[in-house]
This record gives structure tokens, sequence and C-alpha cells, in this order.
């Protein structure tokens, strides 16, 4: 499994994602989503939450829709290792898109890679035609997002690669589970409440035990069902994955993974959610 994770706010909608951010942990100031700082950031962190409650679901979801011949989307793909997981899990073609062509540098960098990798620009991804793609994924993104038009112009992009009927899956973390440490993340502030939009830090856990503290903004997930439909979308279904489901599952969770830990806060309050819709 990989120890990289997703959501560096590569897929930005218009406007930009800003760079500051409150202070939280160790004294440490946010590093920035995205540019050189945001990938070496991401180069050390861990991301074993994700490939418990996240990611394996997300595959899990897709692989109903996605096998060979299949092209698979990963909108905001970062350094591309979990494109490649699905490349290689699904047997499908999947490209990675990234506003950010420092991340990009990495994926392409990988020496395993068998993902393709494109930037964004402009909001647009232009290396695929309108309904181009089988179907997406969109993991960890929108937190990156600032306003309300720029995550409806994130779907409205992907509305437009995607054939009718084609599935899209998205991965976030709820900010209602603010102030809970996870194996390997914790968002916000502990009896913070935050609205669309809002600013709260995230803290990722690196790979030799510290944190590191990212800028973010809270995106409720009842907020995303309304700007689906909006977008384009339908037949929208929204699942939170628990510890307990996770584990039960053959085969679903690498079991080195899942036997490392105790996971007693995700066990408690499950942080991610998956949600899944179709284009119209």
């Amino acid at each position: 499994m990989s120890d990289w994770p997703e959501g560096t706010g590569r897929a930005e909608g218009p406007g930009g994602t800003g760079s500051g951010g409150a202070d939280h942990g160790d004294g440490q100031e946010p590093v920035a989503w995205s540019g050189p700082e945001g990938a070496r950031a991401f180069a050390s962190v861990e991301a074993a939450t994700d490939w418990l409650l996240g990611y394996p679901f997300v595959f899990r979801a897709l692989a109903r829709w996605v096998g060979d011949g299949s092209v698979l989307v990963d909108y905001g793909c970062g350094p591309g290792k979990v494109a490649d997981h699905g490349a290689r899990l699904l047997g499908a073609k999947v490209l990675g898109v990234d506003t950010s062509p420092e991340m990009l540098a990495l994926a392409r960098g990988a020496g395993t890679a068998v993902a393709e990798f494109h930037l964004v620009t402009d909001g647009r991804a232009a290396c695929l035609a309108d309904g181009g793609a089988d179907a997406v994924m969109c993991n960890h993104v929108l937190a990156s997002l600032p306003t309300e038009e720029a995550v409806l112009s994130v779907f409205r992009e992907i509305r437009r690669i995607l054939r009718p009927g084609g599935p899209f899956v998205l991965l976030a973390t709820d900010p209602a589970c603010s102030g809970t440490e996870y194996a390997s993340l914790s968002i916000g502030e502990a009896g913070a409440a935050y609205g669309p939009g809002d600013e709260l830090p995230v803290r990722l856990r690196r790979t030799d035990g510290s944190w590191q503290v990212m800028p973010n903004h809270a995106w409720p997930v009842d907020f995303y069902p309304a700007l689906l439909e909006r977008a384009g979308f339908t037949l929208l279904v929204q699942h939170r994955p628990t510890v307990e489901e996770a584990l039960g599952i053959p085969g679903l969770v690498d079991p080195d993974l899942a036997a490392g830990r105790g996971w007693a806060a995700e066990r408690a309050g499950p942080p991610l959610v998956i949600t899944t819709a179709l284009a119209v």
C-alpha cells in the first residue's frame, strides 16, 4: 500500500487556493497545498487512515463500472500513487490530472508508474474530450477549495469529461469530526464548528511520527449533493466506511496495515465519507 496521500489542492477551481492558515501543533506554520514546498511536504506523509477507510472503498465502488479497457480519471491526482494503484487493481487505463506541475513531476518520475499524468490548466483537463472518461475519482481535493463556486467549477469539469451514465466517486473528510486525532490525520480544533468554506487546519502524520500542518477549507458532507445535482449528476449515494466494514471484507485492506494499529479513534467516529453519483 502507498504511504502517499491525495488531497493536495491540485484540481482547484477559479480563484485558486490560499496558502495561509492558523498555526496548529508543534508551533509549525502551515505549508501551502501546492508548489514545490507542498510537494516536498507530502513526500513524507503516511495516510494510514485513508488506506483503511478511504481508497479501498473508492476502488470497491469503481469496480462495479471499471475494468479492462475503461478510462478512469483521477481528478487531482497529486503524486500519483493512488492513480497508479487504481490502474493495477482495476485493470483500467488511468489518467491522473492535476494543476500542480511539481506533483505531476513526482508522479511521472515514479519508476513503477503505469498511469498517465496530465496538467489541468485554467480549470480544464484539456487532455480529455467531452465524455472521454468512463469513470472519475476525486480524493480529498475539495478541502483545498475556498468557495462554493470553485467546488461547483470542479464538479462541472468532471461532468464534462464523463460519459453519460459514468460514475463519479468522491472521497472527503467530514469537518464535523474536527478535533479528533486519528491514526494519520486530525482536522480543525476541538470544540470548533465550521461552516461551508471556513478555514480550518489539517494535521497529517509523517512517517517519522511527527505532524505536518496544511491549510484546509471545511465543506460539510451534506453540502455536496445539491452542488452535484446542479453540475449534472444524479442517483447520489453517500457512505461512511467503518473499521468493522473495512476489516470484515476479505482482501479489501492491506493486512499489515489493518493489523498494525488499534484504530480506536476511527472506530469511535469514522471521519471519511464517500459520495457516488452518475453523470446525467
